[in-house]
C-alpha cells in the first residue's frame, strides 16, 4: 500500500487499535474482532513478545485488507527493522528526528509522539503525516482545541486514556484520529477468548468518530 493511500485509510477509519498480546494467535485473533468491528488500522507495539515476527505475519495474512503498524518506536534503527519487517506506519511515543526521517525514506507513515505546541510544530515541520497528542488525557479535549487555534494546518491523533465517553470530543476539538488501547482490547478479554465484546467496543468507537464527524 502506498504512504498516501495508508494514511487515507488511517484518517478514513478515525481509529487506530492500539495491541499488546502474549503471543501472535492472539493478536490475529483480535486483528480479526477489530476489523469486524469497523477498525482497519492497528498498532502492535514492540512490548509485545516477538513484535516483528507477529507484524509480518499480519501483513502476510491480511495484505491490505488491514494496516498493521509498530508502536512504542523509541529510534530509528527500530523503526527500519520494523518496515522491513512489514510495518505499514511507525508510531512512537517520544519525537525523534531520526525516525521520522527514516520512515520519509521508506514513504511509510509516521505518528510521532509530542505535547507542547512547540514540540507539535517540530514534528510537523519534519514531515509527519500525524502528530500523536501523547498523553492526550492531562489536557483533554480542550488543550486538542488550544493547540489548534494556531496551528491548525497540523493533523493530530490523540493517543492515551481516550475512551469512548472522551472520543466524540476529542474529534470535535479538532483531532483527525484517536488511538485506543486497553479500553478497545486488553489481556483480560483476551485471555478469556471474547472476541464478541472487542469487536462490540470497535464498533463502537467507529460510531462515536463518526457521529462526531458528522455533527
Amino acid at each position: 500500500m502506498s504512504q498516501k493511500a495508508a494514511l487515507e485509510l488511517i484518517l478514513e477509519t478515525g481509529v487506530v487499535a492500539i495491541m499488546r498480546a502474549k503471543n501472535s494467535d492472539q493478536l490475529l485473533a483480535a486483528a480479526d474482532a477489530v476489523l469486524a468491528g469497523g477498525v482497519r488500522a492497528i498498532e502492535v507495539t514492540m512490548t509485545t513478545p516477538g513484535a516483528l515476527d507477529v507484524i509480518h505475519q499480519a501483513t502476510c495474512k491480511y495484505g491490505n485488507e488491514v494496516l498493521f503498524g509498530v508502536g512504542s518506536v523509541l529510534d530509528a534503527e527500530t523503526a527500519r527493522a520494523a518496515i522491513l519487517a512489514g510495518a505499514q506506519f511507525v508510531v512512537c511515543p517520544t519525537l525523534n528526528l531520526g525516525t521520522i526521517e527514516v520512515c520519509k525514506r521508506y514513504s511509510v507513515p509516521v505518528m510521532p509522539g509530542a505535547y507542547t505546541p512547540t514540540e507539535i510544530l517540530t514534528a510537523w515541520e519534519a514531515g509527519t503525516s500525524l502528530v500523536k497528542v501523547f498523553p492526550a488525557s492531562i489536557g483533554g479535549p480542550a488543550y486538542i482545541k488550544a493547540v489548534k487555534a494556531p496551528l491548525p494546518q497540523v493533523r493530530l491523533a490523540a493517543v492515551g486514556g481516550v475512551d469512548l465517553t472522551t472520543t466524540a470530543d476529542f474529534v470535535r476539538a479538532g483531532t483527525e484520529v484517536v488511538g485506543v488501547g486497553s479500553e478497545l482490547v486488553n489481556q483480560k478479554l483476551l485471555d478469556a477468548r471474547d472476541f464478541g465484546a472487542i469487536t462490540e467496543r470497535a464498533r463502537r468507537f467507529r460510531e462515536e468518530v463518526e457521529k462526531a464527524r458528522n455533527h
